[in-house]
């Protein structure tokens, strides 16, 4: 059981990703938040795996809130909810530690896609914003993608494989599968290629590879698992 943290100060809309994630039998709301505060108290009382973060809240925003739970709760996967108007945040949240960014218009099969991702080790872009990140990119493009090349120069051809994969959307169980070698293998490349670009997390790697060419397009959203609703 994936168990969840949702925060927004909107009642209605956390009752609608209540709602999406209720669908899933493999996940459990465990405790909401009206605000960035309460949104870490409650994280460190009730320890979930994944913590939804609205990007806006009153007291403590998504950001600085996911910063907070880098630090106090790391084992707790951050996915931040964002919406078109809020393309100024998403740089500042890729350091901030969220392992997923999704959309709150988007397609409900993303948000429980994300959040399975991150629980299982990898990043998760809602495709239209995977897009928009690149797209705020392309001004000094040629640049970021030589800066991009040098950063990937020191890597061993495994760990380029490795960058890519992640830059795919595959998690580390996905990744061991498809280079046919065991989990904790994977896990050590990914913490090599953290520590020797000096990058903090899996979405920046992500980010990484789109702009050395290793990924093409931002990968679709994998297909909603059945459920039965009434």
């Amino acid at each position: 059981m994936i168990r969840v943290l949702l925060a927004d100060d909107e009642a209605l809309m956390r009752a609608g990703v209540r709602a999406v994630l209720g669908a899933d039998p493999g996940i459990e709301v465990v405790a909401e938040a009206a605000d960035g505060r309460e949104a870490v108290s409650l994280a460190l009382a009730h320890r979930p795996d994944v913590a939804l973060l609205d990007v806006r809240m009153p007291r403590l925003d998504g950001l600085a809130a996911a910063e907070e739970l880098r630090r106090a709760a790391p084992s707790t996967a951050v996915v931040m909810l964002t919406t078109f108007s809020e393309d100024e945040y998403i740089e500042r949240a890729l350091g901030c530690g969220a392992a997923g960014f999704l959309l709150k218009s988007g397609d409900p099969r993303e948000l429980i896609a994300g959040v399975r991702a991150v629980t299982e080790g990898a990043a998760f872009l809602s495709p239209v914003i995977a897009r928009r990140v690149i797209d705020r990119l392309g001004t000094g493009r040629l640049t970021r993608g030589a800066s991009a090349l040098a950063a990937l120069e020191p890597l061993t051809g495994r760990e380029r494989e490795v960058v890519a994969l992640v830059g795919a959307g595959l998690s580390n169980a996905e990744i061991a599968a498809r280079l046919h070698v065991v989990e904790s293998t994977v896990k050590a490349h990914v913490s090599a290629v953290l520590g020797r670009t000096g990058l903090r997390n899996r979405v920046r790697l992500a980010v990484l590879a789109y702009e050395a060419g290793l990924v093409e397009e931002p990968p679709a959203p994998p297909p909603a698992r059945s459920s039965t609703t009434g």
